[in-house]
């Protein structure tokens, strides 16, 4: 099978699949317990916070500073 060959089925494929894993994607967002979600996160959002260093700044600030700079 050739290269153009190959594609064209690549393409077929995506086409007819897309829809399914769309089903699928929506599927499991209406049965997502958010709750339980926030739970799984815990741990590693409780570890970050004691980990890393707090920022001197937030990004708004130093972007701020930085447009100050340009002629108005």
């Amino acid at each position: 099978m050739d290269e153009r060959e190959d594609l064209r089925r690549w393409v077929r494929t995506w086409e007819e699949t897309a829809p399914l894993l769309e089903e699928i994607r929506r599927r499991e967002i209406r049965e997502l317990d958010t709750h339980q979600a926030l739970r799984n996160l815990e741990d590693a959002f409780n570890y970050a916070i004691r980990a890393l260093p707090p920022r001197p700044s937030s990004g708004l600030v130093e972007m701020r500073r930085l447009l100050d700079k340009l002629p108005r």
